[in-house]
């Protein structure tokens, strides 16, 4: 096994470990160990809530979920030599669950999948489904399943929902004033537009003291995906995946969270992705000069792992660009994906499930996200494929009546109050 440089304590909580890690990017976050090129080693994540989220039958902890204290962060990790103008390599070797446990943390033996109340978050059908719910789900090997979404059972495509390096100075500045820019032009929105540097709940690993209230107020949080990578939730980031990332300061700083055992594209309910802390093995190199030489300037590039479970049926749902109160929109693709992902719901319904247990499983299950026309004025359009093998009974189709299946206790609910 590789040398586990970021151990976690199951019985202690993320701010109690002997290294600390951070919930907020900034330069001035000094790393808490160092690797070389070449390296192999091994990281533990706990789950973004740090154990907030439990085991249980009701979804209030989903309500009341601290928002100001994610993402749970390990690292940052030193890279010796890394530059800025570097491309940083990072190879997925393994991933998994908290390995030989069984508790109350997610990752031992279980995780979850929440959708978030509109007043705390949203997700991406927050009109739709402005309540919290939540669903837990077991792990059998690789494979899920959930008392709160009865009739389905997937493969997990195990992977990191955020990795990233450490922004400059200066780019941190360009979020800072760019995304304060556009909170400004509706500021009180519900959810809000983007979350601007919160010095409350700050977990900023070895920042001296003197210095922590100025980085807490300047930190940006982590819940976008930016030019450094971050919390980007791209589901085929598994084991076998090679990163290519920016290096934008001295070392590169590389940081890891938000392990996921399973997510459909888009993790559209924000929680969406089965939630879960474990282990990830990394193996790391330094491309010198490599944003330059291959342009690869801001945003990684990444080459997919391969163990991606081998669904051969598909029920594919297409959405364009056209509102529930029937508004023409020009070629947006956001709202054709809502839209998809809405036919799928209402579909799922007609077999017995709720609207509420449809709309977890493709928040968790591997369901397949794709634009699919972005040309063909005024509509774009875009499909979400459901693979049909996840599913008990046959949803496909067919001239006889559908089948049903029993929802069981359904999904927990808690009403935003």
């Amino acid at each position: 096994m590789p040398t586990n440089i970021f151990p976690l304590d199951s019985d202690k909580s993320f701010t109690d470990q002997e290294k600390l890690g951070h919930n907020r990017w900034h330069p001035d976050i000094p790393p808490v160990a160092t690797v070389k090129p070449g390296d192999t080693f091994r990281v533990d994540c706990r789950e973004w809530f740090d154990g907030f989220i439990k085991n249980d039958d009701s979804a209030d902890d989903v309500r009341d979920a601290p928002l100001n204290s994610v993402h749970t962060l390990s690292g940052p990790f030193r890279v010796e030599g890394a530059k800025p103008g570097d491309l940083l390599v990072v190879d997925i070797l393994d991933v998994g669950p908290i390995p030989q446990e069984e508790g109350p943390l997610a990752g031992q033996g279980w995780g979850y999948t929440g959708i978030f109340a509109k007043k705390n978050g949203g997700s991406f059908l927050t009109d739709q489904f402005p309540d919290a719910y939540k669903a837990v789900w077991d792990f059998t090997g690789q494979t899920a399943t959930s008392r709160h979404v009865p009739g389905v059972s997937f493969t997990g495509i195990i992977h990191p929902g955020l990795m990233g390096t450490a922004p400059s100075a200066e780019l941190l500045g360009k979020w800072n004033a760019r995304e304060a820019a556009l909170i400004a032009t509706d500021p009180e929105r519900v959810p809000p537009l983007a979350l601007p540097p919160q010095p409350d709940s700050a977990v900023l690993g070895g920042v001296p003291e003197g210095e922590f209230d100025r980085v807490a107020g300047e930190a940006a949080r982590t819940a976008p995906p930016r030019e450094n990578g971050g919390n980007q939730d791209i589901k085929n980031l598994s084991k076998g995946t090679r990163v290519f990332y920016p290096v934008f300061v001295d070392g590169a700083n590389f940081s890891v969270g938000d392990l996921h055992f399973s997510q459909g594209d888009g993790e559209i309910t924000f929680c969406g992705g089965i939630e879960m802390g474990g282990f990830i093995d990394f193996h790391v190199d330094v491309i010198p000069g490599g944003m330059e030489k291959y342009g690869v300037k801001e945003n990684a590039i990444f080459m997919p792992g391969n163990v991606e479970p081998r669904y051969s049926q598909w029920l594919s749902f297409s959405g364009t660009s056209v509102t529930l109160d029937g508004e023409q929109r020009y070629l947006d693709s956001h709202l054709a994906y809502q839209r998809a992902c809405l036919h799928a719901i209402e579909y799922l319904t007609t077999f017995g499930w709720s609207a509420e247990q449809a709309y977890l499983l493709l928040g968790a299950a591997p369901i397949e996200g794709r634009l699919s026309g972005v040309v063909d004025i005024p509509n774009a359009c875009a499909t979400v494929y459901l693979p049909t093998e996840i599913f008990d009974i046959d949803i496909r189709p067919t001239a006889g009546e559908p089948a049903r299946i029993d929802p069981g206790i359904g999904a927990p609910k808690s009403v935003m109050g």
